[in-house]
C-alpha cells in the first residue's frame, strides 16, 4: 500500500510540474530536472528502492518503440548518412572520450565503470531539444536528423552500455569478442524485431477493436524486447525494427478510430514515463547525496563539470569533423546530397541535450557484481549523470533558441506546407473521380451526389489556388465564414445537449455519444484552418 501511495504521489508531482512549466512557459524537461533535484534535496521524503533491471524494462521498450513508430521512413532514408554518423559514430566517440576523462578525474573509478558512464551520457535526448525549440521555425532537415539520431543512438548507446556493465559485473572483457558479439547480437535483434513486427501486423490486419488494438500497440515494444533478450540477441534493436516496420505498414491496416485513440494514448504514456524517471532518479539520488562527505562531494562536482565539458566538446568535434569530411568527399560521391553549412553544424552540435534516456541507463546499473560486491562507482555514475543532464538541459537548453535566432538558422515551413497542400489536393481529386464513377450507381441519391460534389469541388478549388500560389480571396472568405458559422452552431448544440442531460431528457451515455460526434466535427474544422 505504501508503494502504491508513493507512485500516486509521484504522478501528482509530475502533473504539477507540467502545469507549472506551461504556466511559466518553460520547457517541461527543465522543470522535471528541477523537480528531481528538489526531491533529492528535500529532507524527510521516503527512500525508494527499485530494481535497476526493472527500471530498464519498464521505461526503455515503450519509449524507444514510440520513437521508432513515429519516424519518417522517407526523411530518415534521405538523411541516413548524418543520422548514422551521429547515432553510432558520435555515440561511440563520446563514450570513449567520457570514459577517458572520468577514469582520470573520478578517484577509484575502473575502466569498465567509466565506459558505462560514457555510454549512459552519450545519447542526446531529442525530446528535450525540441521542447526548447518549440514555436521556432526550425528547418525540417534539422529536426529529421535529430529525431533519427535519437532513435539510432539509443540502440547504439544501450548496446555499448550493456557491454561495459557486463565487463564491470564479470570482470572480463575482450575487444574482439565484444565486436563479434555486437554484430551477431545486433543482426539477430533486427531479425527478431522484423519477425515480431510482421506477426503483429498480421494480427492487427484482422482486428477492428480500438481498445484491444491500442493495448497491443502499448505492449508491442515489450513483445519485441523480451523474446529477443530470451534468445540472447539485442532487444533494443528488435524494438527499433518492430517500430519502423509497423510505422510503415500501420497506415494500411489500422482503422481511423483506432489511430485517433492511439495518438492520445501514446502522448499520455510518454509524458508519464519521461516525468517519472526524473522524480524516481531524484529519490534514488537522495541516499547518495546524504552519504557524501565534503571531499567526496567536491570530487563528484568536479567530475560532473569535467564530464559535462567533455560531452559538449566531443559532440562539437565529431559534428564538425564528420561534416567537413563530407564536404570534401560527398561532392564527388553523392552530388545530390545537401552539404552542411557551419551554422547548421553548430546548431546540431549545440542541440546535444541529455535527458531521460541517460537517467534510465544510469538508474539501471546493477547494485552488485556477479561476485556479490558493490558495483564499482555506481553512486558516482548516477550523480555525475544527473549533473551532466543539469548542465546540458539547463545550460545549453535555454541558450538554444537564442543561438538559432542569432545564427539565422530558420525555415519558413513552406516546403512542408506545399507537400501537405499537394497531398490534400490529390486526395480531393481522387475522391471527385471516384464520385463520378459512383454517380451511375442506382443507390446514389441525386441530392447526396450534388451536395457531396459541391463540397469536394470547393475543397479542390481552394487547395488548387493555394498550390498555385494565387489564393482566391472569395473562396478563402467563404471557407472562413463556413468554419466560423459551424463553430457557432456547434457551441449551440453543445449547450442544448448539456441542457437535455441536466433536465433528465437524455442519459449520460447518449450525451457522450453525441458529444463525441460534435468534438470530431470541430477537430476537422481545426485541420481546415491550416
Amino acid at each position: 500500500m505504501q508503494h502504491f501511495e508513493t507512485v500516486l504521489a509521484l504522478l501528482v508531482g509530475v502533473t504539477f510540474l507540467a502545469l507549472v512549466a506551461r504556466r511559466l512557459d518553460v520547457p517541461t524537461p527543465a522543470l522535471f530536472v528541477a523537480g528531481g533535484l528538489a526531491v533529492a534535496l528535500i529532507p524527510g521524503l521516503p527512500v525508494v528502492e527499485f530494481d535497476p533491471q526493472l527500471v530498464f524494462l519498464v521505461f526503455i521498450p515503450p519509449l524507444l518503440y514510440r520513437a521508432s513508430l513515429s519516424a519518417s521512413y522517407r526523411d530518415v532514408r534521405a538523411n541516413l548518412r548524418p543520422i548514422l554518423s551521429l547515432g553510432v559514430g558520435h555515440v561511440l566517440f563520446v563514450t570513449g572520450v567520457v570514459a577517458w576523462v572520468a577514469h582520470g578525474v573520478v578517484p577509484g573509478l575502473p575502466w569498465a565503470s567509466a565506459f558505462a558512464l560514457g555510454a549512459a551520457v552519450s545519447p542526446p535526448d531529442v525530446a528535450a531539444a525540441t521542447a526548447f525549440m518549440r514555436r521556432l521555425p526550425v528547418p525540417r532537415r534539422l529536426v529529421t536528423i535529430l529525431e533519427g539520431e535519437s532513435m539510432v543512438n539509443d540502440a547504439a548507446a544501450i548496446v555499448a552500455y550493456r557491454m561495459a556493465v557486463a565487463a564491470a559485473v564479470t570482470g572480463v572483457f575482450s575487444v574482439m569478442q565484444a565486436g563479434a558479439r555486437f554484430l551477431v547480437v545486433g543482426t539477430g535483434g533486427i531479425v527478431v524485431g522484423l519477425a515480431v513486427g510482421w506477426l503483429l501486423g498480421a494480427i492487427r490486419r484482422h482486428l477492428h477493436d480500438p481498445e484491444v488494438e491500442n493495448t497491443i500497440s502499448l505492449l508491442s515494444g515489450y513483445a519485441a524486447y523480451i523474446p529477443a533478450e530470451r534468445l540472447g540477441v539485442s532487444g533494443i534493436l528488435a524494438v527499433v525494427a518492430t517500430g519502423l516496420y509497423l510505422g510503415r505498414v500501420g497506415p494500411r491496416i489500422v482503422a481511423p478510430d483506432t489511430r485517433v485513440q492511439n495518438a492520445g494514448m501514446w502522448d499520455v504514456v510518454v509524458f508519464i514515463l519521461e516525468g517519472l524517471i526524473f522524480i524516481l532518479t531524484g529519490l534514488g539520488l537522495r541516499p547518495i547525496l546524504e552519504g557524501l562527505s565534503g571531499t567526496t562531494a567536491l570530487q563528484l562536482t568536479r567530475g560532473a563539470a569535467l564530464v559535462s565539458l567533455a560531452v559538449i566538446a566531443a559532440r562539437f568535434v565529431w559534428v564538425y569533423a564528420a561534416g567537413y569530411s563530407r564536404c570534401l568527399v560527398l561532392p564527388r560521391l553523392r552530388p545530390r546530397e545537401p552539404l552542411p553549412g557551419w551554422k547548421f553544424m553548430t546548431v546540431v552540435g549545440w542541440a546535444g541535450l541529455r535527458g531521460g534516456d541517460s537517467l534510465i541507463l544510469a538508474a539501471a546499473i546493477p547494485i552488485v557484481t556477479a561476485a556479490g560486491a558493490p558495483f564499482p562507482g555506481r553512486d558516482a555514475i548516477v550523480a555525475i549523470t544527473y549533473g551532466v543532464i543539469i548542465v546540458t538541459l539547463v545550460g545549453q537548453g535555454f541558450a538554444l533558441a537564442p543561438l538559432l535566432r542569432w545564427l539565422g538558422v530558420r525555415e519558413t515551413g513552406e516546403e512542408e506546407r506545399r507537400e501537405e497542400t499537394e497531398a490534400r489536393l490529390r486526395t480531393a481529386e481522387v475522391a471527385l473521380a471516384r464520385l463520378e464513377e459512383l454517380s451511375k450507381e442506382p443507390w446514389v441519391h441525386s441530392y447526396a451526389l450534388s451536395d457531396t460534389r459541391d463540397h469536394y469541388r470547393h475543397r479542390a478549388r481552394r487547395l488548387q489556388s493555394r498550390a498555385d500560389g494565387t489564393v482566391d480571396g472569395v473562396v478563402e472568405a467563404k471557407s472562413a465564414a463556413h468554419r466560423r458559422l459551424t463553430r457557432e452552431l456547434l457551441a449551440v448544440e453543445r449547450r442544448e445537449l448539456l441542457r437535455l442531460r441536466d433536465s433528465g431528457a437524455i442519459n449520460d451515455a447518449v450525451m457522450r455519444r453525441v458529444q463525441r460526434d460534435l468534438d470530431l466535427e470541430e477537430l476537422l474544422l481545426e485541420d481546415q484552418d491550416h
